[in-house]
């Protein structure tokens, strides 16, 4: 007779949330590239620790990424309208 106990999955490795996660999360709506930075290194804490936080470090990229290229295409903008006002003012 043996005494083998009933099979039981592996519990997840943690219930916290990744700390960087969340920063980046909050960083991409204040500092785009950091926020994009620290979301992506908490995509890679969270895919090797198993804790809770992959949906907000990649809601982290996404809108830092989104905010980012935002930004730039109003750098140039702001760029092209200031050089097309210099050209046309005559001197």
């Amino acid at each position: 007779m043996t005494n083998a106990q009933p099979y039981q999955p592996a519990a997840p490795a943690t219930d916290r949330y990744n700390v960087l996660a969340i920063v980046g999360f909050i960083l991409a709506f204040v500092v785009n590239i950091a926020g994009l930075v620290v979301s992506i290194i908490a995509l890679g804490q969270v895919k090797r620790t198993g804790e809770r936080g992959r949906g907000l470090a990649l809601a982290g990229v996404i809108i830092s990424a989104i905010s980012l290229l935002f930004s730039v295409i109003s750098i140039i903008v702001v760029i092209v309208a200031a050089g097309s006002a210099g050209m046309s003012s005559g001197y």
